[in-house]
């Protein structure tokens, strides 16, 4: 019986550890960086950091602006982002392709929406305009003006 406990408490600590996200629970967490609940699947982000730390985020912006401040600190997470045309499924934010436009408002009032892939960025922006962003592009683009938006 004691090497079933002994194998459970080692297991748990491996588990702890993960860098695997755990989904955010809409409606119920709050962003980590301006503390507004989590409601929109379409534009929330999440960063898990190598020692398995979760922050869950309502707008990529806000997980944009929580990196600038700590950006060295969090060079081995994982980040996340939602992709706009998957509600609920959430995209490597490094790779993923973002749309800013006027006709899509995320929660925070960048109006910041992600995608997989350029292409899908580039057939939304056709239809309803914007520019479009890489990650690092991205970092530039969003400043802590969205405070204002709160």
């Amino acid at each position: 019986m004691k090497k079933y406990v002994l194998f459970f408490i080692v297991a748990s600590l491996f588990l702890s550890c993960s860098k695997s996200r755990q989904p955010i629970n809409y409606g119920e967490d709050q962003c980590d960086f301006c503390s507004m609940s989590i409601v929109q699947k379409t534009h929330s982000a999440q960063l898990v950091t190598s020692k398995g730390k979760q922050y869950k985020f309502d707008a990529i912006e806000c997980m944009v602006n929580f990196l600038k401040d700590d950006s060295d600190k969090y060079s081995e997470a994982n980040l996340f982002v939602a992709n706009y045309n998957q509600p609920g499924e959430m995209i490597d934010a490094e790779n993923a392709s973002y749309l800013i436009s006027k006709n899509i408002t995320s929660p925070m009032g960048a109006n910041l929406s992600a995608f997989a892939s350029t292409e899908n960025a580039k057939e939304v922006q056709e239809k309803i305009g914007g520019r479009i962003y890489n990650w690092s592009e991205l970092q530039t683009v969003i400043t802590k003006d969205i405070h204002q938006h709160h």
